[in-house]
């Protein structure tokens, strides 16, 4: 008999004490990540009186492929789209929250006179509140839809997001760049990257799933997002990064498809699994010995994020604009740390850069802080009216006051602000993929054509095929936004904004030169003189051909309509309202979704029919049915149960529409004993008036709303009646109907 891998042994032990464990935490109402913890702690080797896992570095490999999918599943939750339209005041408080926090680990692990490099990573993992933990603790308080726990949330989001990239940073740092250079260095990678990978991915994902929708199901669907996260983790650790951090980045990526929503449902059973695997294994680190050991540490790093995050997220959220009251409320929310603390000391154990003690310490302070959440969301309102009476009257009303939002700014000082800040992301963005296009031309595509053509055609070819492939993108850094309604206003309003409208065209005409001169240059052994005319002369081509206008364009507003993919499908499937809704309100018009009860007296009629403009002044803009959307209905469209209908009209007219949908309803049977269906028995006699009739002579379905179902032949037989078939006597024939009508029958 063959034996059993011992993978396999140990997965089976994982899987059925996690099993056990979370099922008690969840009748306790506890965290499942609690419990997970200490279902590792159970079946580790220092837990003596249970079984053990036997092979540990298995388990990591399964724990590393969690931690990876787990950031995938948090990208599938993010949108930058979201994070633009939170505004300045999560930035500032998120900001203010992660450096002080991080700043009071570093001190304290100095404090304890551990390494630099412990203490950094402590710095890191004391700033990052745990989502997951505050997510469930809001919603077992009923507290998830009162207003500052939204606020709490979006600073989340922003935390994770600068989680990724502080693991990014602390790796490079573990590495040994730590100096001022090498870490800017590493921060320019991270935005290059980020913004290549995240443009490339917009452009291309959605197209390709777009192309295979009718191939993909379910099974196939899953595989495909998981392919791709996979191949980004890779590609993420090809160039330096980690494979956490390409995951996340695939994993926002397709967070702009319309398949989003799929891919959560689909990926949510595997990211659970291997995110379990991940909580187990370092529940396994966990070391009574050590917890002994550095147990006056643990009471210190409790009482530092205790009162750390209840002062300077208090502090944080304050900064950002909310109310003393709202802050204070924010900040004790944020009281404990969870799992990205935990992926973090991963990172650092994994390096080999921090102190084995580093994860039993953090996984207790964990736990503790976790407990204790409930407690400090519910002590944050005493604590605000201990500090009302506390504080004079002056200092509260300043502190309730305090934004760092600014006076509205005029009118054309907005233009400028808006217009540059237009014109440097698009001149970003474009630089960004130029650069990327041409080290891929010069680091493949040459050393291709070196082989098939002598080296002065292989360059002249390659510089060629550089400049038209990334052609668009200089155009459009220069082109960009000189034809906007900033710039025209800017440009007619005053004279004097002429000169600087002008530089900002030079400055970018010189960007996309600089371009064209960095690939002759590196192709070709011109003078500069030369290099830079043919740049100019490149560049002057490119804004004149009209032709590679029409491409730019087109290949922005492929990019853009990717980009609203998830938007328009929202919108289609009516989740959200249409866009048109807002140029309407202006009017004094409004759209609203009306369903169509099951029991309504509308249901099988046409619009038409209906006369619905005619009685109520509406218009009926699209009917939502199983799925799909039908935009301008015809009169001829017919009204199901259950339709949802987008109307229009004003506050009046879909009143009176509203009313009567709930007025057109088919009332309910008070006799409804009376509609059971029963089978009886006729026999045709002589003075039947069916003698000698066929069913449809006979009138018995329409008149006496009965229906013959067979005529008996023989004791056991029953046949279905010819429609021909002319009764005759003696004719014993099986009708079904309710009581009332059968004896209407049986009484002719």
């Amino acid at each position: 008999m063959s034996e059993l891998p011992v993978l396999v042994k140990d997965l089976a032990l994982i899987l059925i004490v996690a099993g056990v464990v979370t099922i008690l935490f969840k009748r306790l109402r506890q965290p499942l990540v609690l419990g997970y913890l200490v279902a590792g702690f159970l079946v580790s080797p220092h837990m003596p009186y249970t079984m053990s896992v036997v092979d540990e570095s298995d388990i990591k490999t399964w724990a590393d492929i969690g931690v990876m999918f787990t950031l995938f599943s948090l990208g599938l939750d993010f949108s930058f789209k979201k994070i633009l339209k939170m505004g300045a005041a999560p930035i500032i408080a998120t900001v203010t929250i992660v450096f002080c926090m991080m700043t009071l680990g570093i001190l304290t692990g100095q404090f304890f006179g551990w390494t630099k490099m412990n203490s950094v990573f402590l710095g890191g993992m004391l700033a990052m509140s745990s989502t997951t933990i505050i997510y469930k603790t809001f919603d077992d308080l009923g507290l998830r839809q009162q207003n500052f726990a939204g606020l709490v949330m979006s600073v989340l989001i922003l935390e994770d997001i600068l989680a990724i990239v502080m693991m990014v940073m602390l790796a490079a740092f573990a590495s040994g760049g730590a100096d001022g250079g090498e870490m800017l260095q590493n921060v320019i990678r991270i935005g290059f990257f980020l913004v290549l990978w995240f443009v490339v991915g917009i452009f291309v994902i959605p197209i390709f799933l777009r192309s295979v929708r009718k191939l993909i199901n379910g099974e196939t669907l899953l595989i495909v997002a998981l392919g791709l996260c996979c191949l980004m983790a890779v590609v993420s650790t090809m160039v330096g990064f980690s494979s956490a951090f390409g995951a996340f980045v695939m994993g926002s990526i397709l967070a702009e498809t319309i398949e989003a929503e799929k891919i959560i449902r689909l990926v949510e059973p595997v990211k659970n699994l291997f995110g379990a695997i991940f909580f187990v294994s370092v529940g396994m680190l966990v070391e009574p010995p050590v917890i002994v050991e550095y147990a006056l540490p643990i009471l210190t790093l409790v009482f530092v994020i205790l009162f750390g995050q209840a002062f300077f997220g208090s502090l944080g959220f304050l900064l950002s604009g909310q109310s003393l009251k709202s802050a204070m409320r924010c900040g004790f929310s944020m009281a404990q740390i969870g799992e990205f603390s935990f992926i973090i000391a991963s990172l650092g154990l994994s390096l080999g850069v921090v102190g084995n003690f580093m994860y039993p310490v953090v996984v207790t302070v964990s736990v503790v802080t976790t407990f204790l959440t409930p407690y400090m969301i519910k002590a944050a309102l005493p604590a605000y009216e201990l500090l009302e009476r506390r504080l004079p009257k002056s200092w509260v009303r300043g502190l309730n006051h305090l934004t760092m939002s600014q006076p509205a700014a005029k009118s054309e000082s907005g233009n400028w602000k808006r217009l540059l800040t237009q014109m440097t992301v698009n001149t970003l963005v474009y630089s960004i993929l130029s650069s990327a296009a041409i080290a891929m031309m010069l680091t493949f595509f040459r050393p291709f054509l070196n082989r098939l053509l002598p080296q002065t055609w292989a360059n002249v070819v390659c510089a060629l095929a550089t400049v038209s492939l990334i052609s668009p993108f200089l155009r459009a850094i220069v082109m960009k936004k000189n034809h906007s309604e900033e710039f025209k206003a800017l440009w007619t309003g005053n004279g004097l904004n002429r000169f600087p409208l002008v530089f900002t065209i030079l400055v970018r005409i010189t960007i996309s030169v600089a371009f064209i001169f960095y690939i002759c240059n590196a192709l070709f052994r011109f003078s500069s003189a030369v290099l830079v005319c043919l740049g100019v002369i490149a560049v002057a081509l490119m804004v004149l051909s009209r032709r590679l206008k029409h491409r730019s364009i087109r290949l922005e507003r492929v990019f853009i309509q990717n980009l609203r993919s998830r938007d328009i499908e929202a919108r289609v499937s009516g989740r959200r309202r249409p866009l048109f809704e807002g140029h309407l309100l202006d009017r004094d018009i409004h759209i609203a979704d009306f369903e169509v009860p099951a029991d309504s007296k509308w249901s099988g009629q046409t619009l038409k029919q209906l006369a619905l403009g005619h009685q109520y002044g509406v218009l009926v803009s699209s009917i939502l049915r199983a799925g799909r959307r039908l935009n301008i209905p015809e009169g001829d469209s017919v009204i199901f149960p259950g339709d949802r209908l987008q109307v229009i009209g004003s506050d009046s007219q879909l009143a009176s529409f509203h009313h009567a949908i709930d007025e057109n309803r088919v009332e309910e049977d008070y006799d409804l004993e009376k509609r059971e269906m029963k089978l009886r028995r006729i026999i045709i006699h002589g003075g039947s008036p069916f003698l000698g009739k066929t069913m449809e002579e006979s009138a018995i379905r329409h008149q006496y709303n009965c229906m013959v179902v067979g005529l008996e032949e023989g004791m056991e037989n029953l046949s279905l009646v010819d429609p021909a078939y002319r009764f005759a006597k003696g004719d014993i024939i099986w009708i079904v109907g309710e009581e009332d009508d059968l004896n209407r029958l049986a009484d002719l």
